[in-house]
């Protein structure tokens, strides 16, 4: 075992990776991120908590994501940076908790915590981007972390993982009201997923604040900006969609990526998660940026205060390329977050009084490359036609292009947008609770089929569960990192259960 890594859904055997991440991750690059994990600890236990450090410790927990960096240089720049911040502190007696001496369930809530964690962090730097932080965030992951420094029993680990889900709500309703404030509320809206004739430059990832930087500097630069896999969410923002060049979505989900970048012919952008094993086919025009990397890939720099990332060198480059490649020629319908939601909210109430709307399905979360996700697929298309699916997330690639009819008029896909907007699907959930006069989100006529594939998923499980939603129905496999005994605490006190096959999901489901 040169190295061993559980926290994805690609999990080897759903055990862990030993030899190399299935990601791609080299041991070397899993052994950074973990030595980056422990430093981190002891940072937050010989340190309060302060702004600066809390920008730091976001950064570089988003940057351990799955499929976010590979760049062993930019791993030991972070650990370097820590030894800076411990300079002169005596922290030799603060020595992490080494997880393979302790017991299974123990292990299995601190790996818990320590992934939660990772996804808060991602949700914190989105909003952080753009100017919206909160104290009571950066408090809460140094705390967490500095309690995986001390002996601590499953029963005071689970307190705090259920904390942890608080924080989560916290992150998710602060990065709505930063994407909300900054961009405007989404807007129903109808996307092409077809080509122009002009060169363009694809931006992939998940930052919002990227992507207008780009728009802004190709206003008159005869490019096409195409968005793909995450970004797709980006044409329902009022700020983001008037500008004319902003063409179209190009592609799916993440994991297609090496394919549909080859045949996009222009640059690339990567600006987060989730980025995979750079082909040669591409691999001399892709960037990256944030807390993404790629050894040998140039890097775009952060933006200096109040000014804009320089993407010049990528508008040139794009200037010099043929159009991209059409992979198909159609349209999907986006933007149905909390407000566009609400706004039908008459239209949706009297179908469900009607007996027109039945049910709503969540399914939301991440999409992945194994062939048990075709489930997803299955179930969408083999639902009752009084049924809508409520989604936000790359899952969504799995049915949102499957011709699945409208209800009255409603689509019977509702995209909230990308896993960052997860937190519109509770407002929305909430408002049908009260709408209905309802006691309790669980006597909604609701179900969840959820799929996760990282870390931030786990983030929007724990804020599921500290909102009080129970039986969550999450595949294609329960986590790796879950051992009998949690995984048995999760069933019995939330209903946590795994997939079945797609009809028998959906009768459970329909009750």
């Amino acid at each position: 075992m040169t190295m061993f890594c559980n926290q994805c859904q690609e999990a080897m055997n759903n055990v862990g990776c030993t030899v190399q991440g299935m990601c791609g991750k080299k041991a070397a690059t899993a052994n950074l991120q973990d030595q980056l994990i422990r430093q981190l600890k002891v940072l937050c236990t010989a340190c309060n908590a302060n702004r600066e450090l809390g920008h730091f410790v976001i950064r570089a927990l988003f940057t351990t994501l799955t499929n976010t960096n590979f760049d062993d240089a930019r791993f030991q720049q972070q650990i370097d940076k820590i030894d800076e911040f411990l300079a002169g502190k005596d922290v030799s007696k603060i020595v992490p908790v080494d997880l393979s001496t302790v017991p299974a369930d123990v292990r299995s809530l601190q790996e818990l915590l320590t992934y939660g964690l990772k996804g808060i962090s991602a949700y914190a730097v989105h909003a952080e981007v753009l100017g919206f932080e909160e104290d009571a965030i950066y408090a809460f992951i140094f705390k967490a972390l500095r309690a995986q420094t001390k002996e601590m029993d499953a029963k005071e680990l689970l307190a705090m993982v259920l904390e942890s889900g608080q924080i989560s709500v916290t992150v998710m309703k602060l990065l709505d009201e930063a994407n909300t404030s900054t961009f405007g509320k989404p807007e129903m809206t109808t996307v092409r997923t077809g080509v122009g004739n002009r060169p363009g430059i694809l931006i992939s990832g998940h930052d919002l604040m990227d992507l207008k930087d780009l728009l802004e500097q190709t206003k008159d630069a005869g490019i096409d900006i195409y968005t793909h896999g995450e970004m797709l969410p980006a044409h329902s923002y009022p700020e983001l969609k008037k500008y004319p060049q902003l063409v179209a979505n190009y592609g799916n989900a993440w994991y297609k990526q090496r394919t549909e970048f080859a045949s996009f012919n222009g640059p690339i952008l990567m600006t987060t998660n989730c980025i995979v094993p750079v082909a040669d086919a591409y691999k001399d025009r892709i960037f990256t940026t944030g807390e993404a990397g790629w050894p040998d890939v140039p890097f775009i720099e952060d933006r200096p205060e109040g000014g804009q990332k320089d993407f010049s060198k990528i508008i040139e480059m794009a200037k010099k390329c043929p159009p991209p490649t059409a992979l198909e020629d159609g349209e999907v319908t986006g933007g149905f977050a909390h407000d566009q939601v609400l706004a039908l909210a008459d239209k949706v109430i009297a179908a469900v009084k009607s007996g027109a709307i039945r049910k709503f399905i969540v399914m939301a979360g991440c999409d992945g490359r194994h062939k048990t996700r075709d489930y997803y697929t299955q179930v969408a298309q083999n639902l009752p036609k009084d049924t809508i699916i409520l989604t936000a997330g790359c899952a969504k690639y799995r049915f949102i292009k499957e011709k699945l009819g409208d209800i009255g008029g409603i689509p019977r896909v509702l995209d909230a947008g990308q896993c960052n907007d997860c937190y519109s699907l509770v407002v929305i959930a909430m408002a049908l609770k009260d709408a209905f006069g309802l006691d309790d989100v669980n006597d909604l006529p609701l179900a969840f089929d959820i799929s996760w594939y990282e870390q931030k998923a786990v983030t929007v499980l724990l804020a599921l569960l500290a909102l009080g939603f129970k039986k969550i129905r999450l595949g294609p496999t329960l986590p790796a990192f879950l051992s009998p005994g949690i995984t048995k605490v999760l069933v019995d006190s939330f209903g946590i259960c795994g997939i079945n096959t797609p009809a028998e999901d959906i009768a459970d489901m329909m009750k």
